[in-house]
Parts: C-alpha cells; structure tokens; sequence
C-alpha cells in the first residue's frame, strides 16, 4: 500500500503546467512520445557517428597526402 502511495505523489514536485499537459494524454499520444523520443536518440546516434566518419576520413586524407610529399621529397634527395 505504502509502494502506492509513493507512486501517487512522484510528480508532486512538477509544475503544474506540466501535470497538466501529462493529464491530457492519451493511449497514442504516449505512443507517439516514445517513438519520437527513439527517433530523436537515433538521429543523434547516426549524425555523431557521421561527425566522426568525415572526421576520419579527412584525416586520412590529410595524412596520405603528406606521406606522399615526404615521399617525394626523399626521392628526390635520393636522385641527387
């Protein structure tokens, strides 16, 4: 019973702007909450994942094109 009681007053502590907007859901509009709320982690997940593959791939990029001037360069002191 006391479990109950707690779980009554949990969000006791929430303005009451936000008690009521909760109080007018329904069914699917918390469906839809938790969907968008996946899509949104997703989106987030993909685009750090993205930010980090351009990162990489302009940092091989970079690289290559550096190892391939000190390349040249010791070839070129190596013929003279």
């Amino acid at each position: 019973m006391q479990h109950d009681a707690d779980m009554a007053r949990r969000f006791d502590d929430l303005p009451d702007k936000t008690k009521e907007f909760f109080s007018k859901l329904d069914e699917e509009d918390v469906e839809t909450l938790d969907k968008g709320l996946k899509l949104v982690r997703a989106v987030l997940t993909v685009g750090t994942f993205m930010k980090w593959l351009i990162v990489g791939v302009l940092g091989l990029f970079v690289g290559f094109v550096m190892f391939l001037e000190s390349f040249q360069k010791i070839v070129a002191w190596l013929r003279s």
